[in-house]
């Protein structure tokens, strides 16, 4: 009877130590940059939190779920973070987690140097993200116009990520603007050719943003534990590249990246823990300027850009 009694016991604390931890939901994509905001599953139970992930085609995607409640924090290009609170989703970019990963590159056999080699050519990119908005502040730096209708100096056209580099391979299109490490990919395969890395206009560098729903945020306990697992999983990614890279290859490419994939398309992002109003702000204007997300009431920065967790996660984990 001892032994039995021991056994349930046993098994009741099990049952609850299995149970204790919070669920936190996140939407999540398939991008090498976004590798140390998957790797938050294996880490956040030491913070009493169970991570689902759910991974999207795009950051755009998630704003619906979000809307509906089925996601509670998510990584995502800012201009779908911006696109979703200008469409009333209650949520907060409180940390910024990737820097770069965005390249202009063209079939090889074109050899086009430079944006302004793209008149009258077709130009691919995806929807919504930090691939257009770089693309246009290109297009406006060299005075080019574009249109879907064939009828500018350069013809878009709008595609998924993975559908771009099959386009670019086939000839279908000339040049696009792509994601790493897609772009990588493409370029180690030999069909394609780099133009520019579109960092050279007034945008910079993309910060990819860490969103979480007004609702997690005012669960103050917990959303401070998130964000501290968030940075967590940064510091160890940012400490330790080569298991950063066999996490981001075996676990989430499931070995469809190389070695030299992963490492070109790295050398063009960079993870990272911070974001500002100014720079959200100023990826706002340009959205608005270009019609991207078609923003009636743009949200203004200072109102939704929250970093309090950020910051005292930071400091608590000694990280500057």
């Amino acid at each position: 009877m001892k032994a039995w009694m021991h056994f349930a016991a046993l098994a009741a604390l099990t049952s609850f130590t299995a149970h204790a931890d919070d669920t936190v939901r996140l939407g999540n994509l398939k991008f090498a940059h976004y590798g140390a905001v998957s790797y938050m599953k294996d880490v956040c139970p030491k913070y009493g939190i169970h991570i689902e992930e759910r991974v999207f085609a795009k950051g755009l995607d998630i704003v619906p779920a979000m809307m509906a409640g089925d996601i509670d924090i998510s990584a995502s290009a800012m201009e779908a973070a911006i696109s979703g609170r200008a469409a009333g989703v209650p949520n907060y970019i409180v940390a910024g987690f990737a820097n770069g990963g965005a390249n202009i590159i063209s079939r090889a056999d074109l050899k086009l140097k430079t944006i302004a080699d793209l008149k009258g050519k077709r130009v691919g990119l995806p929807r919504g993200g930090p691939q257009e908005i770089l693309l246009l502040a290109e297009l406006t730096k060299a005075h080019l116009t574009w249109s879907e209708k064939g009828d500018k100096d350069v013809t878009i056209v709008y595609m998924g990520y993975p559908d771009l580099n099959q386009a670019l391979q086939t000839k279908n299109l000339d040049a696009i603007s792509q994601s790493e490490p897609y772009a990588a990919q493409a370029i180690n395969k030999g069909f394609a050719t780099e133009i520019i890395k579109p960092y050279d206009t007034e945008l910079g560098r993309p910060i990819r943003a860490l969103v979480m729903t007004e609702k997690l945020y005012n669960n103050r306990p917990l959303a401070a534990r998130v964000v501290k697992c968030f940075v967590d999983s940064t510091k160890q990614f940012l400490a330790d590249p080569k298991f950063a890279e066999k996490y981001v290859r075996d676990t989430m490419f499931k070995g469809q990246v190389s070695a030299e994939d992963y490492r070109d398309a790295m050398d063009n992002v960079s993870f990272s823990y911070d974001i500002d109003a100014a720079h959200v702000q100023h990826t706002t204007d340009y959205m608005k300027q270009f019609g991207i997300g078609k923003l009636q009431n743009p949200p203004a920065a200072r109102d939704w850009v929250k970093t309090d967790l950020l910051d005292a996660a930071k400091k608590e984990l000694g990280v500057k």
